[in-house]
């Protein structure tokens, strides 16, 4: 990895109604932040959905911007889903100075908060930096960044990270393309990785303790989630985001009728989660 990057921070969950993708994912079990609204130039707002040391990010366009033009184009082409990759990085500057030595474009850092309400009724601010790798290079068309939190303690707040359903942490991101390989050692290419063929596909790690992404092809993809359905999945991009949990019965009993349980998993159709199926593993 990169020297300033340190594993995977958050997946974007891009939606085209935010409070009623936020009522989805409560209803699932999951504990959501109160909603936020970035800076003015971002045009978006968030609700986030925090574990240990990673989290999701439920984000919806507010007003459009500049900034905000990928995402519209992403639900355009795709409709709700996973649009974006955020990878921890301890220095923003310094990560987009050394993409820039080995030749890649990586735009930023760029500044930006959003209040955040405290459950002692103060409110502060949570504060981050961010940089970008060029928008063409996005592998599997997931679009990847850094994110440098500079008030990590307005955002892992610990009544956050408690959910009904016992989430706790992101295992992986299950990837469909019809080139794997190349998908993989573009984006082990672009963070200094390592992408390494494995039964069901590649894989590239992106840190101890942290997310992996497995690119996998359709039919590959198929056979590992059989409750899929081939024309509900993307072209390429995510398919569906693996979770740890802390048993599986808790998860099953939150995830509800339509989830397809078994011995090692509990998987929720893409339609309930704001199109990525989730698919729930015991730690």
């Amino acid at each position: 990895m990169l020297a300033s990057l340190e594993g995977l921070d958050h997946l974007v969950v891009m939606v085209s109604n935010l409070d009623r993708a936020a009522d989805q994912w409560r209803a699932l079990g999951f504990t959501l932040s109160p909603r936020g609204t970035h800076s003015a130039h971002l045009g978006t707002g968030n609700y986030t959905i925090m574990f240990g040391v990673d989290y999701l990010e439920l984000l919806g366009v507010l007003n459009d911007t500049a900034l905000n033009v990928p995402s519209r184009a992403f639900l355009d082409r795709r409709g709700e889903g996973i649009e974006r990759a955020a990878f921890t990085t301890s220095n923003a500057a310094a990560g987009v100075s050394a993409l820039q030595t080995r030749g890649i474009d990586a735009k930023g850092p760029i500044e930006f908060s959003r209040p955040v309400d405290l459950s002692d009724g103060r409110r502060a601010e949570a504060a981050f930096s961010v940089f970008h790798w060029p928008i063409e290079q996005r592998p599997a068309d997931l679009r990847i960044f850094a994110c440098q939190h500079h008030t990590r303690d307005t955002v892992w707040l610990p009544e956050l990270q408690a959910h009904p359903n016992g989430a706790t942490g992101i295992v992986c991101v299950e990837i469909v393309t019809p080139t794997p390989a190349e998908a993989a050692t573009q984006l082990a290419g672009l963070i200094d990785g390592l992408a390494q063929p494995c039964d069901a596909g590649v894989r590239v790690a992106t840190g101890q303790g942290r997310g992996d992404f497995l690119f996998l092809t359709h039919d590959t993809f198929l056979a590992r989630r059989p409750s899929a359905q081939r024309d509900a999945l993307p072209a390429e991009g995510v398919a569906a985001l693996v979770l740890r949990v802390t048993d599986l019965v808790t998860a099953a009993r939150s995830a509800g009728a339509a989830a397809v349980v078994d011995t090692t998993s509990v998987t929720v159709p893409a339609d309930r989660a704001s199109g990525a199926m989730i698919v729930f593993e015991a730690s």
